[in-house]
């Protein structure tokens, strides 16, 4: 039963592989099929030659000399670099089974140890082509071996003898051919798609992360701008107000001075907004965790969801000044605002995010633990849970109005890569995991205890670092962080 499942859990990931999109060049068929010709023409050479085998020469040079006007045809219609569409690369690997098999049934099918590269075209089919294409192929080389098995020219030597090979063996090679292609359909097909979407997901990774870097130079920017833009605008408004004091007399020239003054004012609050939105360079490089906590969480905070953020077992709010300082970097961030929008897709009405200290006496490690109270991860979907494009439970998506939908979390394993894949790279080891469910109180005057004490009913998804990874240390974090300064003119 177990591994029925496995099986039917496999082909259903095998058929809902993604199209690995124009992959395959012409002028990389062109050199293969090359190759082939040079081997083939070599191949029946030193068996007439050498080995003293009585071929079918004419036929054999025929069959080879398709291969080379198939080959300067292409090579004449459409330039090398061009990259062939599903279809085209289909046809041509069908060409090439076709080629090789009727050189093959010239020389002997199945006794023929060339019989082995039928298997290439399929090879490059299950890496390079679509599923649909792939099983086109795959078909197509079945086929062919098993005519290979009943209708072929035997080999024969100068003298006449025939060199006939027993049914056994003939039978065995038909055996070994057919497992091989559906071998290397399924293999290299699962290993292509396995690539394609590693690599799709970096790539998400990388943009996500550069997206963040971004942003974190723009705030960083804006700050600096806001500061050094504070004295030339301060010296206009000032003189604008000394003008227009003078120009009294002068309606409208009195009139341009208050505007240019009412331009610098606002200025200023541009700049005000800009510089709230960015930070110092102290408080670019770290920050206390409930802040760094909130910041990730902040796209997500209206969309119908509450979040609780708890440092050592207390709401943030009675944390205080003796929180940890966390060192601030975009992989940080963006890692756990990807956890953050997990659970918020999935929970029924709570997150909650527990940040505590590991290692003895408190330690500088760190636990960031963000569960919710959603139905939780399936059981059989845990231990594959960080990988790219895993999708695990149904969605609850939020409709503009508060309410939720439902849907099927597509994209959901993405998330979570990138959210692993970068906390990885600040240091921290990921585990995902499903909450233990309470049991349910007795008696009618059992009461709940309130929400910011209760614990993750559904999905848990928690991130340690080791002591020194994140954590500033005691020289970093002595100089507590204050709230941003707004930029002002209120003084002038």
């Amino acid at each position: 039963m177990l591994l029925t499942r496995m099986a039917a859990r496999f082909l259903q990931e095998l058929m809902r592989g993604e199209a690995s999109g124009r992959w395959v060049r012409l002028e990389t068929l062109t050199t293969l099929r090359w190759l082939a010709v040079i081997g083939q023409a070599t191949a029946v050479i030193l068996a007439d030659l050498v080995f003293g085998l009585d071929l079918p020469r004419v036929l054999a040079a025929l069959v080879i000399s398709v291969s080379v006007v198939f080959n300067v045809i292409s090579m004449q219609l459409f330039p090398p670099t061009m990259r062939l569409s599903h279809r085209a690369a289909a046809l041509s690997m069908l060409f090439d089974l076709m080629q090789v098999s009727a050189l093959l049934a010239l020389t002997g099918g199945l006794s023929n140890p060339f019989a082995m590269l039928l298997l290439a075209p399929v090879t490059i089919s299950a890496s390079a082509l679509t599923l649909r294409s792939t099983i086109i192929v795959s078909a197509a080389a079945l086929g062919l071996v098993s005519a290979l098995s009943q209708v072929s020219l035997p080999l024969r030597f100068a003298d006449g003898t025939i060199l006939t090979a027993p049914p056994i063996y003939v039978f065995g090679v038909w055996v070994a051919l057919t497992i091989s292609v559906l071998f290397m359909t399924f293999y290299a097909r699962r290993v292509s798609v396995e690539t394609y979407r590693m690599s799709r997901a970096l790539a998400e990774a990388e943009a996500a992360l550069a997206r963040e870097q971004r942003l974190t130079a723009i705030g960083g920017l804006a700050a600096a701008a806001a500061h050094e833009l504070g004295t030339p605008l301060a010296t206009i408004k000032l003189v604008s107000g000394e003008l227009a004091r003078e120009l009294s007399a002068q309606p409208e020239l009195k009139e341009d001075a208050e505007l240019i003054r009412a331009q610098a004012d606002r200025c200023r609050v541009i700049l005000a907004d800009l510089a709230q939105g960015g930070r110092a360079d102290e408080q670019v490089r770290r920050a206390p965790v409930s802040a760094l906590i909130a910041e990730a969480a902040e796209p997500h905070a209206g969309r119908g969801r509450r979040v609780v953020i708890r440092i050592e077992g207390r709401p943030a709010a009675e944390a205080g000044p003796e929180q940890p300082i966390v060192r601030r970097s975009p992989e940080l961030i963006h890692g756990l605002r990807n956890l953050v929008q997990n659970a918020v897709d999935f929970a029924a009405e709570t997150i909650w995010i527990d940040v505590a200290s590991t290692g003895a006496g408190g330690g500088h490690g760190l636990r960031i633990t963000v569960g919710d109270d959603g139905p939780g991860f399936p059981e059989d979907l845990l231990q594959r849970l960080g990988d790219p494009y895993v999708t695990s439970r149904p969605r609850a998506a939020s409709r503009p109005d508060g309410g939720r939908t439902g849907g099927e979390a597509a994209g959901m394993g993405l998330g979570l890569f990138i959210a692993k894949t970068l906390l990885e790279r600040t240091g921290a080891r990921v585990s995902f995991a499903n909450a233990e469910r309470p049991a349910k109180r007795r008696g009618r005057g059992a009461e709940e205890p309130p929400l910011e004490l209760r614990r993750p009913t559904g999905a848990v998804v928690a991130a340690v670092w080791p002591e020194g990874a994140i954590i500033a240390g005691r020289e970093e974090a002595r100089g507590r962080l204050g709230p941003n300064e707004r930029f002002t003119l209120d003084n002038v």
